[in-house]
């Protein structure tokens, strides 16, 4: 499955030898999935907030695919990249968004984007389509989040 390209002006990528991490931020919803799982990795209190290089790679990329919003991916240094999960799943957030994991498709103002995770907007006021921006005012940004 392919990742979204580094090219995106709100995406970055955190190189480690092992595996290179990818964080969009326009994405990011601030679960802290990453935070709990891997707290010497994504530290949002350190500059850069991702160091990729501080645990194994396998580790993070299994913290990497528990994000729900798909803000983050990983691409491994030798392996295949990020593999969907099977079969597609849909949990609605009472929260906001839609989080969508699987082989998915998704309609961007861009053009088709191959995908594994999404937070899809649910309530129509996104400026980020699909993709929820938080415009209901779900999970915003607190102070010392993990936006750069």
């Amino acid at each position: 499955m392919a990742t979204p390209p580094d090219d995106n002006r709100l995406s970055r990528a955190y190189a480690a030898p092992e595996v290179t991490v990818v964080y969009d931020q326009g994405r990011c919803r601030h679960y802290a999935e990453c935070v709990r799982g891997l707290p010497q990795v994504f530290d949002p209190t350190h500059r850069p907030w991702i160091r990729a290089d501080l645990a194994d790679a396998q580790a993070v990329a299994e913290v990497v695919r528990r994000c729900p919003t798909g803000a983050l991916h990983y691409r491994p240094g030798a392996e295949e990249p990020e593999e969907p999960t099977h079969p597609t799943v849909i949990t609605p957030d009472p929260r906001g968004p839609l989080l969508v994991r699987g082989d998915l498709v998704l309609d961007t103002p861009d053009g088709p984007l191959p995908e594994t995770r999404a937070a899809l907007c649910a309530c129509g006021h996104t400026q980020n389509q699909p993709f929820c921006d938080g415009a209901c005012g779900v999970n915003a940004a607190p102070s010392g989040s993990t936006r750069d």
